[in-house]
């Protein structure tokens, strides 16, 4: 979708980062305990090829295959204990503010300072994200409520590729004259559906909120502002990332908590797969607009993998790429889901001088592809 009148702007950014650390060592050490005491326990079992015995982890195993040194989580409680191996979370009432509109409202709060702009001023909030804690009431009804906004909240999922389709979902509404200022949240509490019994997925994920102000140029008084000059999308079917949590466990009496309802992949299916797909796209998504490539300052794209990254930008710009050319911050963060790349925005913006183009870019599950240009003004 190309960009004519009227024109929509980012005029403001939030990131919350959860006060609690977990690093590739403490992970390490928790994951290999827990394996040692599996594969005795199972010791039998795995002679006679009933159960497959557990490899261990390392280090450098989760370095070299992904890029990533520590991690932030919502509560570490639960999730280093070998006889729990995932995080505990205290129930909250139905009368108090959930754990995810929490975080969502600590990054909408920053946005909207950013972008100068109070409750009254916007009409729409979208919460997108890999995974909503509860069906409804909508996570973006409640955190709506929280902060006092008129209008309009839906949420929508669409794994690592949601913030940047929630961002479409924003640019589409200001068009369209339905919304006159949108906020747009993307709460990843993913921690609880991360395998940490799975050698090759225990060490993926962590927590964040991120969020973004979209509005009409004409409101906009932000003295730090981005044109979005277009806006692109692609979904095309693949289980080769997948979760199958859901209700329908309840109808068909699986395990609600088995290994496939958790986040599982075919890693390296999805590095040969979505890697040349998202070069393709956003070499595709400049080319409408007479752009090259090299014609763009900063890619901030989504933060799954370095390696993944790193072969996108290969294919794109060649070898020679400057660090700050394409921004990394999963050795900190790790993955987390959408989120990944409106961090990379956030920290790695505010250098950029009029006129310059940078690209928005997240793909992942689906499999998707989401991408914005955009220009500085």
């Amino acid at each position: 979708m190309t960009n004519s009148s009227p024109k929509i702007v980012i005029s403001g950014s939030g990131v919350w980062t959860p006060p609690n650390v977990i690093t590739n060592e403490e992970l390490v050490v928790s994951y290999n305990a827990y394996a040692e005491k599996f594969n005795s326990e199972h010791a039998a079992d795995i002679a006679s090829g009933k159960v497959h015995e557990k490899p261990l982890s390392s280090e450098k195993f989760i370095e070299r295959s992904s890029g990533i040194k520590n991690r932030y989580v919502y509560t570490r409680e639960g999730i280093l204990d070998i006889n729990r191996m995932r995080p505990k979370f205290p129930e909250r009432k139905e009368d108090e503010l959930s754990n995810q509109a929490e975080i969502a409202v600590y990054a909408a709060r920053e946005a909207m300072a950013a972008a100068g702009k109070k409750a009254s001023d916007i009409d729409a909030v979208i919460v997108a994200c890999a995974y909503t804690q509860r069906a409804y009431p909508a996570i973006a009804i409640e955190v709506q409520n929280e902060l006092g906004i008129e209008g309009f909240g839906f949420d929508m999922l669409l794994a690592c590729s949601a913030a940047t389709f929630g961002l479409h979902r924003a640019y589409d509404s200001l068009v369209a004259g339905s919304a006159k200022c949108v906020l747009a949240i993307n709460p990843e509490l993913v921690t609880p559906q991360v395998n940490y019994c799975d050698r090759d997925t225990h060490f993926i994920f962590g927590d964040v909120s991120t969020a973004m102000i979209l509005e009409r140029f004409e409101t906009c008084t932000s003295p730090n502002s981005y044109e979005i000059l277009s806006t692109k999308a692609l979904t095309k079917f693949s289980n080769n990332i997948r979760s199958n949590f859901g209700h329908m466990s309840y109808a068909t009496d699986a395990d609600p908590f088995g290994w496939d309802k958790l986040f599982h992949q075919s890693g390296r299916k999805v590095f040969e797969e979505v890697s040349p797909i998202a070069a393709i796209h956003i070499r595709e998504h400049l080319a409408s607009l007479d752009l090259k490539p090299t014609d763009v300052k900063r890619f901030w794209l989504h933060q799954a993998n370095i390696n993944m990254n790193n072969m996108v930008i290969k294919q794109l710009l060649g070898e020679d790429v400057r660090d700050e050319d394409t921004p990394m911050i999963l050795s900190r963060y790790g993955n987390t889901a959408s989120a990944g790349s409106i961090i990379a925005f956030h920290l790695h913006n505010n250098d950029l001088k009029k006129g310059d183009i940078g690209v928005i870019c997240s793909f992942g599950a689906g499999y998707s592809v989401g991408s914005l240009v955009l220009r500085k003004l």
